[in-house]
């Protein structure tokens, strides 16, 4: 049994019967890109029709499978940009759906079309909304589609707005992960209703969040029920990690191993929440023979910090810049995990406003963390 069919033996009878209807390797185009530390770009190209063993593998296991590099610009950095999603996870975001015969869903970026496919087999494409804002992706997706005889409501356009020709939804269900979970979400779900959605912060894009929608004026809330990183929503990707120019710098040790920093997913998430638009990188310098391996942090404004993972405890390890010194901070809210016995992210939730303004919470909503940044 290989693992594609393993998730489907987990599910209950309704979603068996998608999964079976809605094969996932009938979805994923001919060209993907599968990891790979030996080239420049960190993936290597397969092709179906040269590679169909490595093509087949990779359709049937349970991981991601990269669909798309650099938006489809074909001289890019190699970053991904759009995916097959691990079926594992898939099967746990639609039981987090909860849906029922006769609800409408929308489903945020189409992407391969397997998604939309999966909740159109289960309630029927006359109930399924599926956006997609690449429309070259969308075309391919649709395509798919009309082969496998499953027909959602298709539209070529930004997620982050939904589609109010279809509301309201019962459900929306999205595949890319934000930052903000749009008021538009919101106020085209009906009073009730459940938003499913990858969430994350600059610096972990790691939860699953379940939102209870109860009308637009009123507030909605929602726990993060587990761990998942998705690709952003392209209007909410993170800024680049650059150093900014500046004369001055403040320059000590760090008061830990900057390796805490990212101990787990757990302690990056609460991170992330403690200290808004804040993200890392991982540098390293190669003209340097003692090797400065480190961690760097920006704020996409005109803070930036620097810690050394060799020496942390030297007097010259961390370098600081601007307004905000962002290595504290970082350490600061460590230290306030710990203070909250390490909770795991699954303690933690968000509110939405009916203004829009966000936070997020732990264990109840009296209990906030901090705003979400925008």
């Amino acid at each position: 049994m290989n693992t594609y069919a393993k998730v489907i033996a987990g599910l209950d009878a309704e979603w068996r019967g998608a999964f079976e209807r809605a094969p996932r390797h009938a979805f994923p185009p001919d060209t993907v890109w599968l990891p790979d530390d030996g080239e420049p770009s960190g993936y290597r190209r397969i092709e179906r029709g040269r590679e169909p063993d490595a093509w087949w593998d990779a359709a049937n296991a349970d991981d991601s499978v990269v669909t798309q590099l650099d938006d489809g610009a074909g001289d890019g950095p190699g970053v991904p940009t759009s995916s097959g999603s691990m079926p594992s996870l898939v099967a746990t975001m639609l039981r987090e759906l909860a849906v029922t015969d006769g609800q409408a869903v929308l489903d945020v970026g189409t992407g391969t079309g397997w998604t939309s496919a999966l909740l159109a087999a289960r309630l029927g494409g006359e109930q399924v909304t599926t956006i997609e804002i690449d429309p070259v992706v969308a075309a391919e997706a649709g395509q798919r589609l009309e082969t496998a005889h499953l027909a959602p409501r298709r539209v070529v356009g930004d997620g982050l707005g939904g589609w109010s020709p279809g509301a309201p939804y019962d459900r929306v269900h999205s595949t890319a992960a934000v930052r903000t979970v749009p008021r538009a979400w919101i106020e085209q779900t009906a009073p009730g209703g459940v938003i499913v959605t990858p969430w994350g912060t600059p610096y972990a894009n790691a939860g699953l969040l379940r939102l209870m929608a109860e009308g637009p004026e009123r507030e909605a809330h929602g726990r993060f029920v587990e761990n998942a990183s998705f690709m952003w929503m392209r209007a909410q990707r993170p800024h680049v990690v650059a150093e900014p120019a500046s004369d001055t710098a403040r320059i000590g040790a760090s008061p830990m191993d900057p390796g805490l920093a990212e101990q787990n997913v757990h302690v990056a998430f609460a991170i992330g929440l403690r200290v808004p638009g804040v993200r890392p990188a991982h540098r390293w310098d190669r003209d340097n023979p003692r090797g400065t391996y480190r961690i760097e942090l920006s704020d996409g404004r005109n803070s930036w910090a620097s810690a050394r993972y060799r020496g942390w405890e030297t007097g010259d390890a961390v370098k600081q810049v601007g307004p905000r010194r962002l290595w504290d901070e970082i350490c600061e809210a460590r230290a306030w995990w710990l203070e909250q016995a390490q909770p795991e992210l699954t303690r933690f939730g968000l509110t939405v406003r009916p203004d829009g303004r966000q936070h997020t919470w732990l264990d109840s909503p009296e209990h906030v963390v901090g705003d979400v940044a925008a």
